[in-house]
């Protein structure tokens, strides 16, 4: 019984340890498939993951057009890409109507600062900025020349600039021939009762002479006759010119003084025959001259010039004002604003200048297609109207209340050209090589292409059906050959040299003879002209190199323009160059005589950021 006892204890002992390892197995067991199927969990991502980046490309925020199927950097640019879902463009590419939207990243249009603003219907409001001369009132004006021979016996007028009051004496003449007219009077006196005709006809000879009444009728009553004569002034005002010097002999008819009042002056303005339409008789104006910065003065026109100098082709336009001060003097230069309205009565449709596009023949604006989950825009050829002060009056093309890109606009037309859409350079759309190249970096195979650049050689240019004379062609080519001395100081980032390339090119300016045009031709040169040499004195005059390249832009376009539109005889290829990122991103043109890009806008920062626009073959 007692053997039975101890061997049952045993086996409960034996049972209890059997369970105990058989718990501890369980829990192992138990254990490994927790982390098999923890294993398993952390796989699926991985996979997910894998699949997921196969749906994605990338591309870049500048450069839309640019698409990778694995991260790294834009082969234009140098930037990094973005992830661009594939689903998201398709969703996009669906919803296109036209196949030349151009459709840009948010990041990119957000890089660009892309802005649109809307057509709108309103009164057109210009502001034209004139120059001019100030000259004095012709009304005011005198010319005193002498009404007897005689000789300067006194002179009371010493230097030219010096004031008189009306009556004050001018000079003293002795005159043989007036005694003997004084002698005529008064013998004519003791017999004018019976010969009152003779008696009136001397006292009007000496009228004549420009002797007052008071004079004549003091030598009547004195008896005698005055043997020195005052020249006396007819007005107030400032001696212009003074013709004589003491002792001098001066024949009737001769010159002796030139008077004006200077208290009341003419501002007189050149107009071009566009901006006549926008001037009217009432127009308020301010004007400015540079011996007294700050300093702005008002006027109203008062006169509009009935006919055109053929010579220059401009219209002069008068200001009235008042100088009882003095401050303003004859022949200063004067820089005039006039705001004026044209059609009150008429609303047009009106789009900022930030809008538009020009290349000579096509005025390109881009359009905002709404509806759109990016930015979308589309290439649309406008018809404008006359500038009405920073906006353009549409003829056709637009309607109101579309929106227009005013900001970014060369950038979407750069991403619209590499797309092989229609843009500015290319209106018929087709795949284009950028040229744009920011480093040696590498292109893939359709940018590596050699851009088809084809060759331009210029029709003639041509003034009322005759060629433009080679002569003035070959005064503009040393105008370009200065231009290009200038360029390469602004492509090493040198303002000293070219703010002196730019007192170069401004004196090569003043030797083309405007002469040698006529009609359209020369009204074309004149505004190119005027803009040339406004902006070459501005990088004469302007601190920074920044402000100094502001004014090389302009020079540049306009230049540009004049080699297009009336030629150029030049002995080397030119090539009109361009960089859609110059000036945050609005763009700016420059000619060179070498193919490569050297670009004067950003120096040895962006060297060759640019693109070549035309070849022109001398």
């Amino acid at each position: 019984m007692k053997n039975l006892i101890n061997n049952l204890k045993q086996n409960k002992k034996l049972l209890l340890v059997s369970l105990i390892i058989g718990l501890i197995m369980g829990l192992a067991i138990a254990g490994l498939t927790v982390k098999k199927q923890n294993h398993k969990t952390t796989q699926t991502p991985q996979v997910t993951g894998d699949s997921q980046q196969q749906k994605t490309i990338w591309t870049c925020s500048m450069h839309p057009q640019i698409r990778e199927d694995h991260p790294g950097k834009c082969p234009i640019c140098g930037m990094d890409l973005i992830p661009l879902e594939q689903e998201e463009a398709l969703e996009e590419q669906q919803l296109q109507k036209d196949p030349n939207e151009i459709q840009l990243s948010p990041e990119a249009a957000a890089l660009a600062q892309i802005q649109t603003t809307p057509v709108r219907l309103a009164s057109p409001v210009k502001e034209l900025h004139l120059f001019g001369k100030i000259q004095p009132d012709e009304r005011s004006y005198a010319q005193i020349t002498a009404r007897f021979r005689g000789r300067i016996e006194k002179l009371y007028i010493n230097f030219t600039g010096q004031s008189v009051k009306k009556g004050e004496k001018l000079a003293t003449i002795y005159s043989p021939d007036l005694i003997t007219a004084q002698k005529e009077l008064l013998e004519a006196a003791r017999y004018k009762a019976q010969n009152p005709s003779l008696y009136q006809s001397a006292r009007k000879k000496l009228r004549l002479w420009d002797l007052t009444e008071s004079q004549i009728n003091q030598i009547e009553r004195s008896g005698k006759v005055i043997e020195y004569f005052d020249i006396l002034s007819p007005l107030s005002g400032t001696v212009l010119q003074r013709y004589v010097s003491l002792g001098d002999y001066v024949r009737e008819g001769s010159k002796m003084f030139e008077l004006a009042d200077l208290g009341h002056l003419w501002v007189m303005l050149d107009a071009y025959e566009q901006d006549l339409p926008w001037i009217k008789i009432g127009d308020k104006a301010q004007f400015t001259v540079r011996a007294l910065p700050g300093e702005a003065f008002t006027a109203r026109v008062t006169f509009i010039d009935p006919f055109i100098d053929p010579q220059t082709r401009v219209a002069h336009v008068r200001l009235e004002v008042n100088n009882l001060d003095l401050q303003l003097k004859p022949q200063m230069f004067v820089d005039a604003k006039l705001n004026s309205t044209i059609g009150q009565e008429a609303k047009m449709l009106l789009i900022p200048k930030t809008a538009v596009l020009w290349t000579g023949k096509r005025s390109i604006v881009y359009v905002n297609v709404p509806g759109r989950q990016k930015p979308t825009f589309l290439y649309r050829e406008v018809t404008l109207g006359p500038e009405a002060g920073d906006y353009y009056v549409v003829i056709s093309g637009l309607q109101e209340g579309e929106q227009v890109v005013t900001y970014g606009v060369f950038k979407v037309d750069a991403s619209a050209q590499l797309a092989g859409k229609k843009s500015m350079m290319n209106p018929t759309g087709g795949k284009v090589s950028t040229g744009h190249n920011h480093g040696d970096m590498k292109m893939d195979d359709q940018s590596n292409r050699e851009m088809d650049m084809s060759s331009t050689q210029l029709q003639p240019a041509q003034q009322n059906g005759q060629p433009i004379p080679e002569k003035f062609q070959e005064q503009l080519g040393r105008v370009v050959q200065a231009y290009l001395k200038m360029k390469d100081a602004f492509v090493s980032s040198d303002p000293d040299k070219a703010t002196q390339q730019a007192k170069n090119t401004l004196e090569a300016l003043d030797k083309v003879d405007m002469s040698l045009l006529k009609g359209d031709a020369m009204s074309q040169w004149m505004s190119i002209e005027k803009d040339l040499r406004t902006n070459l004195n501005g990088i004469i005059q302007m601190k920074g190199l920044e402000m100094k390249r502001s004014h090389f832009s302009i020079i540049s376009d306009r230049l540009a323009k004049a080699i297009e539109t009336l030629g150029v005889k030049y002995e080397d290829t030119l090539y009109v160059e361009y960089c859609p990122m110059a000036f945050d991103n609005k763009g700016a043109v420059w000619v060179s005589k070498i193919k490569e890009i050297k670009n004067p806008y950003f120096g040895d920062k962006m060297l060759t950021c640019g693109q070549v626009q035309k070849v022109i073959k001398p």
